[in-house]
């Protein structure tokens, strides 16, 4: 059966996101007052599993072995049908 992955990966609390602090001086030059700003990046991926579950837990091993360093980034997995 096959489902779609959405991964979302952002850096945990309190680690220093260049990007993002560029971005929100950027937007504060053009006089919009930001309080804060983050930056994440999103996959989406279709697998071929035979459970939501199953198809969760690839997600999560992708998370693990390469999309997500666990030490700065957290990693979230939405999981539908297609």
């Amino acid at each position: 059966m096959k489902f779609s992955l959405k991964i979302t990966i952002s850096l945990k609390k309190g680690m220093l996101d260049p990007e993002a602090l560029a971005i929100k001086h950027a937007l504060d030059n053009l006089s919009f007052n930001v309080e804060s700003l983050g930056t994440a990046r999103v996959f989406f991926i279709e697998v071929d599993e035979s459970s939501e579950d199953a198809a969760r837990q690839k997600g999560q091993e992708m998370c693990d072995r390469l999309l997500a360093n666990p030490a700065i980034h957290s990693c979230e997995i939405e999981v539908s049908g297609v």
